[in-house]
């Protein structure tokens, strides 16, 4: 892949020393997966165990051939189609129990607060782990929270705010008629840039913010460190 217009920008074999772990490639997944592929970070994992159907093709970063296929198969073809030299790892089980991760930046982008409270939790006092970023989204507004996991603090109040179980996650989430979740594109490609950019920020040793929270229906953003007692 030519990085040309990105390299003196940001250069990724440089930054980026450790695997990032993408774990779920649905609607925030499959879409952070390509910007960090085009990015130039080439050594990823992908974890999901669902496949591909016919009502994602709208929100998720997929085509009508990918009806069908494993998420992670998915993902990993349209990622090795931009840059074939990418390094990635697929876990088409997701991440089991106990949830620990050897090494690296973990993405939290799974539709299930229990699990991603779960991962923080395993690796929270794991020395390898660089960062959680943890993405968010209803139908038209969506949050993202970043965590540098050797600030215990902010670990903390990364978990801090997950106290809500996965089923008051899903009641205060807008559903169709026939109880299908709701999501409209253009909040999932708001959300990720901004937390891609977030994470990069981070890369380049400039301080993040720890949440991003935008809501389309307002146009608006807010980007601020999350202020909590301990």
């Amino acid at each position: 892949m030519n990085k040309s217009k990105i390299l003196e920008f940001f250069n990724a074999d440089e930054l980026v020393k450790k695997p990032v772990h993408l774990i779920g490639c649905g609607a925030i997944g499959s879409h952070v997966a390509e910007a960090l592929s085009k990015m130039g970070v080439s050594n990823i994992h992908l974890y999901d165990f669902d496949t591909v159907e016919e009502k994602n093709i709208t929100n998720q970063n997929f085509n009508s051939h990918d009806v069908g296929v494993l998420k992670v198969e998915a993902v990993a073809a349209k990622m090795l189609a931009n840059n074939p030299d990418l390094k990635l790892t697929l876990h088409p089980e997701g991440l089991q129990a106990p949830y620990m991760i050897n090494e690296g930046y973990v993405f939290l982008m799974v539709d299930n607060i229990d699990l991603r409270r779960a991962i923080v939790e395993a690796n929270r006092f794991n020395p390898n782990i660089e960062c959680f970023c943890d993405f968010r989204m209803r139908l038209t507004d969506a949050q993202y929270y970043f965590a540098n996991a050797k600030i215990p603090q902010q670990v903390t109040n990364l978990l801090a705010t997950m106290n809500f179980s996965h089923e008051e996650a899903k009641e205060a989430t807008p559903q169709s008629a026939c109880g299908v979740e709701l999501s409209v594109i253009y909040t999932v490609q708001n959300i990720i840039s901004w937390g891609v950019c977030n994470f990069a920020k981070y890369l380049m040793g400039q301080e993040p913010k720890t949440l991003i929270f935008t809501n389309m229906d307002q146009c608006s953003i807010d980007a601020f460190p999350v202020e909590m007692e301990e």
